[in-house]
This record gives C-alpha cells, structure tokens and sequence, in this order.
C-alpha cells in the first residue's frame, strides 16, 4: 500500500473548490496545465530534492527518491508516492509542502482529507 500525496496549480485547486464533480481529479481536462516555466522549475526542485530521473511514460515523467519513493510528473499534477512508513510519508509531506511556497502551487493530500491550508 502506498501513500499518494499531488501538488496541482492555485488554479486547480479553485476549480476543484468550485466543482460539484466528486470524481474532479479523475477528469484531465479539470487539471490546469503547469506552463513550460512552472514545469521547468518543478523539475529542477525535484532534482535538487535528490529525486532522480528514472523514464517516462505516455503521461509524463518518472522520478525516484533513494529513501522516499518516487514522484511522478505530468502537465497538470505532481504525485509524491511513498510507503506508508511514518517517516517517508513525514518527509513526502513536508517536501510536497515546501513545494508550495512559490504561491504557485497547492497540495492536496486525500488521506487528510484534501487541501493543505496554510
């Protein structure tokens, strides 16, 4: 079992909150797309996070963690993944957290029942 924490746009995060839809998520076209910069800047984060490239696939990009799991990076969302190891999931949080401070992003932990509100 596995514990899933997304990092999406302030954008999403308002549709979402706007939407009736419980299956939001689930639908692409709901995500705002990150922009080429936001995109760029996500993926050097990662890499100064000691994430690594690993592939791709059809939906986006690879990354693993050599203590934390892996992060998964498409045009519209960053998923942390982890096991459900209390200290993995303590980093994977905290990480996802940081990620925020751009004012750009907002995360979205399900297992705590939704958005972070800082």
């Amino acid at each position: 079992m596995s514990y899933t924490i997304s990092l999406f746009t302030v954008g999403t995060k308002q549709k979402e909150r706007q939407s009736a839809q419980p299956d939001f998520f689930e639908k692409d076209e709901n995500l705002e797309k990150f922009t080429p910069k936001q995109r760029t800047a996500l993926e050097n984060r990662l890499l100064k996070y000691r994430y690594k490239p690993v592939g791709n696939n059809s939906d986006g990009k690879i990354f693993e963690h050599p203590d934390f799991g892996e992060a998964f990076l498409t045009d519209g969302a960053l998923y942390f993944s982890t096991s459900n190891n209390f200290d993995c999931i303590l980093e994977v949080e905290m990480t996802a957290s940081e990620f925020t401070d751009t004012g750009e992003f907002a995360k979205y932990d399900v297992q705590e029942g939704g958005w972070e509100e800082v």
